[in-house]
This record gives C-alpha cells, structure tokens and sequence, in this order.
C-alpha cells in the first residue's frame, strides 16, 4: 500500500442540458444523469446512486481485507445498498444509509466469526466513515452447501 495522503482525481464536463461525463484517467466514462427523483431520465448513474454504490463496493472490499487477515473462509457476497435522502434542518441530504449483506461462508462454524467481522467491516469502511450520516447494516450468512 501507498503512503498516505492519497489522492483521487475524477473530471466531470456537461452542458446545460443532457447527461453529464465523469471520466478518471485510466477508467471507462461514465454518463450520468439526475436521477429520476430529480427530473432525470431515471436509466443512469446519477451522483446519488453513485454515492450509495461507493458504500457498498467500499464494504465489500473492506471485508475482504479483513477477510483475508482474519484467515475467513468464504464464498460469495452481495450487498444491497439504500441511501435515504430528506430534508434534515432545512438542507437536503443523505440522512441514512442501510447496508443488506448477504454473506457465504464455506462452513457451518464459521458463521459467528464472519457476523463479526461484516461488522468490523461496516465500521472501517473508508466511505461510510468519511460521511456524516447514520449507516445501518443488516446481515445474512450461509454455508455452502
């Protein structure tokens, strides 16, 4: 890994109409949009939905982390992500964040240590962390069969 501070840089150009271009170097362009709660077209990446994507991919690649650290077996995750926005003392913003995650380990007895650390995970999110809302995690373990 890297010395701290790191930096990331993204461009964004748009016009006074239409999608909006959000490109990094090296990365594919993304075309956003509003979303459709705001007037948009409703069938692209929109700051909000990328927000609420960034917590769940961030989550899923800080379990893995701690996964490997912690010497877990396992299999699979999904992650369901929902970020609330409202009007919270007169100023629209994120307010929640409710992470659903769905985890496969390998066996059986390893369920209780890997419900530990998804929420070891939850808590060292870089992404989450960095937000000034209230996240929420809720969890669901199996074996493989």
């Amino acid at each position: 890994m890297e010395a701290y501070p790191h930096r990331y840089e993204a461009h964004a150009a748009g016009e006074a109409a239409g999608s909006v271009l959000v490109s990094s170097e090296g990365l594919p362009v993304l075309t956003t949009a509003p979303p459709r709660q705001f007037g948009g077209p409703g069938d692209l990446w929109s700051p909000e939905t990328l927000l609420v994507a960034a917590a769940a991919n961030c989550f899923i690649l800080t379990f893995r982390a701690i996964a490997t650290a912690s010497k877990l077996a396992w299999q699979h995750l999904d992650c369901d992500a929902e970020g609330i926005l409202d009007r919270v003392d007169g100023v629209v913003r994120f307010s929640e964040l409710h992470l659903r995650a769905r985890l496969v380990v390998t066996t059986a007895a390893d369920i209780d240590r890997a419900r530990r650390l998804l929420e070891k995970a939850e808590g060292a999110c870089l992404i989450t962390s960095s937000l000034a809302f209230r996240s929420t995690l809720t969890t669901e373990i199996t074996a493989a069969a």
